[in-house]
């Protein structure tokens, strides 16, 4: 197993996680308010919650099953069990390794991967909460549009033996086993984890395996310290894009069939990764509570990336095997901190004040794997501006980042059935850049966030609730110093870049009519100062090429959630997101259209796409699951995913239409002998349509001088998937 250990001691002190479930106050890996009028319904903001349960209950190979029961949530999903979290349609025009704009929150800390993805273990998820919206007044830099919560197991629950083995289509394969133990002073448990598959498409194989555990000792009656860890180890091979419509008709599965262009940018990625944290909770009598925690995650990722199609000389290849890949890349990062949080609450308000400390560290590095040589362009052709050998340096930096946070939280209960809540956040990020090449830049960024809501309570069962919040993401030294620093042809610094910011407007209503659940949304999210390529998203198309504050969108939509039992035996889940997400800024989208030659660079045309959608939003999206529980032991589940057209690009040139699929589930359950069996079969889209997970493109990828759908590149759906599995608790 190659998981690199590693040990850390971090002392934290937090409240009980009992008396606090006795005060109706949430954990503290939630950082809000939830006191003595019952939370959800003086919740301010649109949020959504999963259980450990549930998610067990999916029997899901990725997070992407279990998230597309939230409205306004859009996942992408390639090969292996990452994937990258959208909510309403913010950063959907991204594909590379940029932030989502989402705060992904593990045991209560904002992490992130070098690749923009996240790795969740789905084995070891507690519960999962979705707050939408500008969520920054709490979780700080990147949550944009709003925050994923995840808390991992633990508790006296988890006392017990339990092991499962699952199979399924294109060589998936599930491993886990877990044990716990409990007593009056304390619980634990340790569990172990493997999920492999060869993959739908060429080069897709990958391998996950996961460690983790926790230690929960109770101090007293009213305090508990928590340890927690978890190392992962995940492999795989690309992303399983195919180049071109024609190709994803003709060979969906092959990403790679002599023409260089098909092939994927980036492969063979080995990501390891070390989450390890402490947590001393205490409570006190005047229904207050205290935590500090103490955290450190590590990131270690390495892959290869940039096929070539041309050598040193500019005569085009034509490889069969992974020599052709220029550059290897190896980035690390280790994200640690102390996070604190004070909460009291009487009968008519309730506060929060909480302190967040970061010291985080990112190392960048690449090298060339196969001789290269630069060639720049002037009024006389091309210029041969050196010749690397591999081992040689493209690029090899590091970047300290410290934050430091203060945050708080009032509600206050203006009369029996109206509250308000108020939150404020106070962000001084310092950056530190320094690189082989003797560079050194600091930067430091002072930002205020804020949320203010009301909720009304129309009746015992009915509440209105509205809010405005807000969210930003500071300026990378990447984009700052993009002239200096960036090895990949950016060449103008900016200094002067702003953060990004947010501006969510939010009312709903909720409701429980019947033993049905009801919450209705109208949101508008506005982002301003959108930071972006002045030559596009991923242009490398002109001379004076930099990062700038050149753009803005607008978000609108509605979010529909319905659940309940229709009666004793059924349940049902619904879930529609309206979504109208469009560039309100962005006039100077530049293009290259054609080859470059030795003499010149291939042509660029601008282009002016304000107005237009943004990529990969559709307007409707729609996800219903029934559950029939036939006997006691039997459950059918039938679920249907739909979703309407989408743009690929930024011109809204070229449009991938939608599609709904069918996925069906059986599960079993029996005891036999004190041993408690759970057998399952899930198939998922049953009528084996054929659709893209994911369709994008930015440029002539082919360079033929046209800008069609053979420039697209598309990760195509492996049709119908069946797994089935079993699971014994003793």
């Amino acid at each position: 197993m190659k998981i690199k250990y590693s040990m850390i001691v971090a002392l934290a002190i937090a409240s009980s996680i009992h008396a606090a479930e006795d005060l109706e106050m949430i954990t503290v890996e939630s950082s809000t308010i939830a006191d003595r009028f019952e939370s959800k319904k003086t919740e301010v903001s649109n949020i959504s919650e999963i259980s450990g349960e549930e998610v067990d209950a999916e029997h899901a190979v990725n997070i992407q099953q279990v998230l597309q029961s939230i409205p306004g949530i859009t996942t992408e999903v390639t090969t292996g069990d990452s994937l990258k979290i959208h909510l309403r349609g913010v950063e959907n025009q991204m594909y590379m390794g940029e932030k989502p704009g989402v705060a992904v929150v593990i045991d209560g800390v904002p992490v992130f991967e070098r690749t923009g993805r996240v790795n969740i273990d789905l084995d070891n998820i507690e519960s999962i909460k979705v707050l939408k919206g500008g969520a920054s007044y709490l979780f700080g830099d990147d949550a944009l549009s709003g925050a994923v919560i995840i808390t991992t197991k633990r508790g006296a629950k988890y006392n017990n033996n339990f092991a499962s083995v699952e199979k399924g289509s294109f060589g998936f394969q599930k491993l886990l086993a877990r044990t716990g133990y409990s007593n009056d002073d304390l619980s634990f448990h340790i569990q172990a984890s493997e999920r492999k598959a060869d993959g739908y498409h060429e080069d897709s194989d990958y391998k996950s395996r996961y460690l983790n555990g926790k230690f929960e000792y109770y101090l007293d009656d009213t305090s508990d310290i928590t340890f927690g860890a978890e190392l992962s180890d995940r492999q795989k091979d690309s992303h399983g894009t195919v180049g071109g419509e024609t190709e994803a008709r003709t060979n969906p599965k092959s990403i790679y069939t002599g023409v260089q262009e098909s092939r994927d940018y980036t492969r063979q990625y080995d990501v390891q990764l070390s989450k390890f944290f402490a947590t001393y909770s205490k409570d006190f009598e005047d229904n207050s509570n205290f935590m500090l925690n103490g955290y450190i995650y590590t990131d270690d990722t390495k892959y290869i990336s940039s096929p070539q199609t041309k050598d040193d000389n500019n005569t085009a290849q034509d490889y069969y095997d992974d020599n052709d890949y220029v550059y290897n890349n190896d980035y690390s990062q280790i994200q640690r901190g102390i996070k604190s949080e004070y909460r009291t609450s009487t009968e008519s308000y309730a506060t929060l004040l909480g302190l967040d400390l970061r010291a985080n560290e990112y190392k960048n590095k690449s090298t060339y794997r196969a001789a290269q040589a630069l060639v720049t362009y002037g009024p006389f052709g091309g210029v041969d501006q050196g010749y690397f050998q591999p081992g040689d340096f493209k690029s090899d930096d590091s970047t300290d980042e410290n934050v430091y946070a203060i945050y708080g939280e009032y509600k206050r209960a203006v009369s029996e059935n109206f509250s308000v809540t108020t939150n404020l956040r106070y962000d001084w990020i310092k950056l530190d850049y320094h690189d082989y090449k003797d560079n050194n830049f600091k930067e430091d960024f002072k930002v205020w966030s804020y949320r203010i809501g009301a909720n009304y309570q129309l009746d015992k069962d009915s509440t209105i609730y509205t809010n405005f919040s807000t969210g930003f993401r500071a300026p990378t030294v990447e984009q700052l110093y993009a002239g200096d620093v960036s090895a990949w042809g950016s060449t103008i610094n900016n200094p002067d870049l702003d953060p990004e910011q947010s501006f969510n407007y939010e009312i709903g209503y909720r409701t429980s009519r019947n033993g049905i659940n009801y919450d209705i949304s109208i949101f508008q999210l506005d982002r301003k100062d959108f930071i972006m390529k002045t030559s596009g998203n991923y242009g490398d198309t002109d001379t004076d090429d930099m990062w700038d504050n050149i753009g803005g969108a607008r978000h609108r939509g509605l979010e529909l959630a319905v659940n309940g039992n229709l009666r004793k035996d059924l349940y049902f889940n619904l879930a529609y997101t309206y979504l109208d997400a469009t560039y309100t800024d962005y006039d100077n989208y530049g293009m290259t259209l054609g080859a470059d030659t030795w003499n010149a660079p291939a042509p660029v045309y601008y282009y002016d796409v304000t107005g237009n959608t943004i990529p990969r939003t559709s307007k409707h999206q729609l996800n219903v699951i029934t559950n029939y529980q036939a006997t006691d032991d039997l459950k059918l589940t039938a679920e249907v995913n739909a979703r309407s057209h989408y743009y690929a690009d930024d011109l809204n040139a070229l449009e991938i239409e939608g599609h709904a699929t069918l996925n069906l589930g059986v599960d079993y359950k029996a005891t036999i002998n004190k041993y408690d069996l759970n057998m399952f079969v899930r198939v998922d889209n049953v009528f084996d349509k054929q659709y893209y997970n994911s369709a994008r493109s930015s440029s002539d990828r082919n360079e033929d001088g046209v800008f069609d759908h053979e420039d697209l590149s598309i990760t195509v759906n492996p049709g119908r998937v069946i797994n089935a599995g079993l699971s014994m608790k003793f």
